[in-house]
C-alpha cells in the first residue's frame, strides 16, 4: 500500500511538471504570450500586495509586542517596589513588636 501510494504521488508530480512545461511550450503566438504575461504580472502584483499587507501586520505585531514588553517591565519594577516596601513594613512591625515584648 505504501509503495502504491508512493508511485501514485510520483506519477502525479511528474504529470504536473509535464503539464507546466507543455503550457509554456504551447505558447505559439504573440497574443498568447501577451495573455500569459498579463496573467503573470497580475499574479506578481497580487503577491506584492499580499506581501506588503503581511509586512505591515508584522510591523504592527512587533510594535505591540514591544509595548507589552515595556508594560511588563514597568509592572515588574512596580511589584519589586511594593515588595521592598512590604518587607520594610514587616521589619518595622517586627521591631515594634520586639520593643513591646
Amino acid at each position: 500500500s505504501a509503495q502504491i501510494a508512493d508511485l501514485q504521488q510520483k506519477l502525479l508530480d511528474a504529470d504536473n511538471g509535464d503539464r507546466t512545461k507543455q503550457r509554456w511550450d504551447n505558447i505559439a503566438t504573440i497574443l498568447e504570450a501577451k495573455c500569459a504575461l498579463k496573467y503573470l504580472l497580475g499574479e506578481l502584483v497580487s503577491s506584492k500586495v499580499q506581501e506588503s499587507k503581511l509586512q505591515s501586520n508584522l510591523e504592527q505585531s512587533q510594535a505591540s509586542c514591544s509595548d507589552m514588553q515595556k508594560m511588563l517591565m514597568e509592572e515588574r519594577n512596580h511589584t519589586a517596589e511594593l515588595e521592598t516596601a512590604f518587607q520594610n513594613e514587616i521589619l518595622v512591625q517586627e521591631q515594634q513588636h520586639q520593643e513591646k515584648v
